[in-house]
């Protein structure tokens, strides 16, 4: 089977669409699927070398989100591509200029889609005070994801809200988690001692963009409170954005590490305590599992992968998603309560441990393999009048 994958952003890029990408590429890969690839040209150039053919259009920026890149809508090059060497199914992972001319493009070919909704861009309206435009944001979304075959999304309480909406044949891929990597025996001892952390010094991580969409001033408002109730807290946070400057300003003591990956990444989380995550704007937010599979208790809105993941009081604190005097709570009672902050933390642990990537690849080839079996059936059945 040749499957093309179009994606907006892919790594080296640091988010969770391009992580949840390249553990699907690598399954399709392993299952001898020949992969087409069709992303903007990256700033460090190189090529997938997992794909048959690494298409790469012209990138250019989002307007006053500097390091978000999108790509340029090359409908004759992808009519090229896809007349050249057809793929039996294109999954559509970002529905910017790049996505939308793929979908046109197959839809004048009849190649089937699968679409991915990783990003809820009507929550990205309101984060950037365009909450008015959120409606119009909303109807474009279904009119994409509504000419796909099948839209894919991590939740099922994702996809109740988009079924609301109106949007059809949703369904439900969930995410991974590497447990190896991603484990409590990675806590390091060197790193916690040049944060200044011991055992009566307890580290609150944030892993994530620093972004408004991600409601860092909730996050600033939690850590500034746990720092009045215990001075000797220490506030981590990993990851770049737009709004590390202000961060910087309005958290002088915090640890800023910028994006980190790999090893690196899996140190930190398991070096910490506990996990904050203010978010509204997930679609899953994987650093919630991979902080739960750190070990490390987790405070969440009851969203996303933590309303699947979280049991409130067991693996971590599961808030209300209007309640932010709780969630600020929640965060200072973990900074009081390290046995509770530990018990919590072993369950997290046990809850995510058995998520493996290649359970969560095998439903995503299955998916694909049926809407091409599905649309090739359709296309050679005879119409009787």
């Amino acid at each position: 089977m040749r499957v093309a994958l179009v994606s907006e952003t892919w790594t080296p890029e640091i988010n969770g669409v391009a992580h949840t990408l390249g553990h699907l590429a690598q399954y399709l890969v392993g299952r001898g699927v020949t992969l087409q690839l069709i992303r903007p040209k990256p700033p460090s150039g190189g090529r997938e070398g997992r794909a048959e053919r690494d298409m790469q259009v012209r990138a250019f920026s989002l307007p006053g989100y500097a390091g978000v890149h999108v790509g340029a809508p090359d409908w004759r090059r992808l009519s090229r591509l896809w007349r050249q060497s057809r793929p039996d199914v294109i999954y559509i992972a970002t529905e910017g200029p790049l996505g939308w001319a793929a979908l046109a493009t197959a839809r004048h070919l009849s190649i089937p889609v699968v679409g991915g909704f990783h990003t809820n861009f009507d929550q990205y309206a309101a984060n950037y005070h365009l909450r008015a435009l959120s409606g119009i944001v909303t109807a474009g979304l279904r009119y994409f994801h509504n000419r796909c075959h099948m839209t894919l999304v991590p939740t099922r309480l994702q996809a109740d809200r988009l079924l609301q909406r109106g949007f059809r044949h949703v369904d439900i891929l969930g995410r991974g988690i590497d447990a190896e990597r991603f484990a409590p025996t990675r806590r390091d001892a060197q790193l916690r001692a040049r944060w200044g952390a011991d055992d009566h010094r307890p580290v609150a991580l944030y892993a994530g963009r620093l972004a408004a969409e991600k409601n860092t001033r909730l996050l600033v408002r939690a850590l500034r409170e746990m720092q009045f109730v215990q001075p000797n807290v220490i506030p981590v946070l990993v990851g770049d954005g737009p709004e590390r400057s202000r961060l910087e300003r309005q958290l002088p003591d915090a640890i800023f590490t910028g994006f980190l990956t790999g090893e690196a990444l899996a140190q930190h989380y398991a070096s910490a305590d506990m996990f904050l995550f203010p978010s509204h704007s997930e679609t899953y937010g994987n650093v919630v599992p991979e902080a739960m599979a750190s070990g490390l208790p987790v405070v969440a809105f009851d969203q996303a992968a933590a309303s699947e993941l979280i049991a409130d009081n067991h693996e971590g604190r599961l808030i209300d998603a209007n309640d932010d005097d709780a969630f600020v709570q929640a965060a200072v009672d973990f900074c009081l309560q390290p046995a509770s902050r530990a018990r919590m933390g072993r369950a997290a642990r046990e809850k995510v441990v058995h998520q493996r990537w290649d359970l969560i690849g095998e439903r995503f080839f299955t998916y694909l393999t049926l809407t091409a079996q599905e649309t090739q059936h359709a296309l050679t059945t005879p119409h009787h009048v």
